[in-house]
């Protein structure tokens, strides 16, 4: 039997959870960005950092997409690299994170705090208590989020992006000094758990791990080295109030070692068959996903039309959210994601 109408905490939570909804749940990655430009004008004349740590911009703009496009969650605004600056890690954006000095060497990663992320970054709790209070009224669910360790070490190793995603300098760890990077990617999971946790003592009601990068590792690797890691996260956070998202991009061989890792939701990439990626999942956890940003170019009713396939293979899981494969991009047209989040809201028609 199929749910009555839930407001949109209810359909995200049992969404999330395998439990029947009326419909999934819609919001999108990167949602609060560029591609607006009520956010631009907000971002106007302040760094991205900057950014980040005013309470009201970060609160404005992570409110804009319920207001402007129609989503049905907020995802704070925020970066995966400010718990690491509570850590002492000296980084600035240029526009991507540039390490002040990259990891190299164990006295780097024994330097690194572990102090309460909300004594090192308040500003964060801050942000997420003021969104649960404006989102309350109207029972709209607030996400939190952090970056995975492995996704977080490609970016410390190497001292920056690598467009390339080799991650040369990370694997040379990896081959020739690999209790460093293990005590890296130990001490990074501490530090998530522990945030993790932090926000949803501050008013998350569901957190999602992004680990971008670990697509770039074959299965093997991906179970030696970041399986257990993501697992250890999974297993410390405090999931009875607030549900687990996985988020893996372009990582169509790892679908099985995600499920292993036992979040309550694997979000997959573009790159993944949806619906083969909903049959694994089953009744072992939800899914998320999956349509590639660009397509938010297409005409309104090809978005429609991709929306209803991508539903419809969502089906085979326990439970669906619907997003995308990543997040949105600078030139998204405003009009696609309105088309997007409409098709979604209709799928309940």
């Amino acid at each position: 039997m199929a749910a009555p109408t839930l407001d949109p905490t209810q359909r995200m939570l049992r969404a999330c959870r395998g439990e029947p909804v009326d419909r999934p749940p819609v919001w999108l990655m990167r949602q609060a960005g560029r591609y607006l430009p009520e956010y631009r004008a907000v971002r106007k004349d302040v760094t991205f950092l900057e950014m980040c740590a005013d309470v009201e911009r970060a609160v404005e703009v992570s409110l804009q997409p319920i207001r402007l496009v129609g989503s049905e969650a907020v995802v704070f605004f925020c970066d995966i690299f400010v718990p690491v600056l509570g850590m002492g890690v000296g980084l600035d954006f240029a526009p991507g994170p540039v390490m002040e000095a990259p990891v190299r060497e164990r006295a780097q990663v024994d330097a690194m705090s572990l102090a309460d992320p909300r004594e090192t970054v308040p500003y964060v709790f801050e942000i997420l208590s003021r969104l649960r209070q404006e989102l309350a009224a109207d029972q709209i669910p607030l996400i939190g989020f952090a970056g995975a360790p492995f996704t977080l070490a490609t970016y410390l190793v190497e001292g920056k992006g690598d467009p390339t995603r080799t991650f040369e300098n990370l694997h040379r760890m990896r081959r020739e000094d690999p209790s460093t990077l293990k005590a890296l990617l130990d001490r990074l999971a501490e530090g998530t758990v522990t945030y993790l946790n932090a926000q949803i003592d501050a008013g998350a009601q569901v957190v999602q791990l992004f680990d971008t990068w670990a697509g770039t590792l074959d299965e093997d690797t991906y179970a030696e080295w970041v399986l257990p890691v993501n697992r250890a996260i999974a297993d410390g956070v405090n999931r009875t109030d607030a549900p687990l998202i996985l988020y893996m991009n372009d990582a169509p061989h790892l679908v099985d070692s995600m499920l292993e890792i036992g979040p309550d939701v694997i979000s997959v990439g573009g790159s993944v068959d949806f619906a083969e990626a909903a049959k694994k999942a089953g009744q072992r956890a939800s899914i998320q996903g999956n349509l590639p940003p660009e397509e938010l170019a297409l005409p309104a009713e090809e978005i429609a039309r991709r929306v209803g396939e991508i539903a419809a293979a969502g089906r085979a899981a326990r439970g669906h959210v619907l997003n995308l494969g990543h997040g949105c991009l600078p030139e998204t047209p405003v009009e696609g994601v309105r088309a997007f989040t409409a098709a979604a809201k209709a799928l309940g028609t």
